[in-house]
């Protein structure tokens, strides 16, 4: 299966969606510490702004590659 770069992207905002429903329950019950959630959010929110990036530059991103691998 394939996903478009949008689709990636909400798939990010909804895992960050639910993890800002969960992780506060864990970290109270003692499943993990603040930390680790803070650290875990954190790389989801660099996945999303890289995602962000390439679906703003893929028109050039794309141009650049069939360029370089012409067919």
């Amino acid at each position: 299966m394939k996903f478009n770069l949008r689709q990636q992207i909400e798939e990010i905002d909804r895992e960050l969606t639910k993890r800002a429903e969960v992780y506060p329950r864990w970290v109270r019950a003692g499943k993990i510490k603040q930390s680790q959630a803070d650290y875990h959010v954190a790389r989801l929110e660099a996945v999303k702004r890289t995602l962000e990036w390439l679906a703003a530059n893929e028109t050039e991103i794309r141009a650049y590659v069939e360029q370089r691998n012409p067919h």
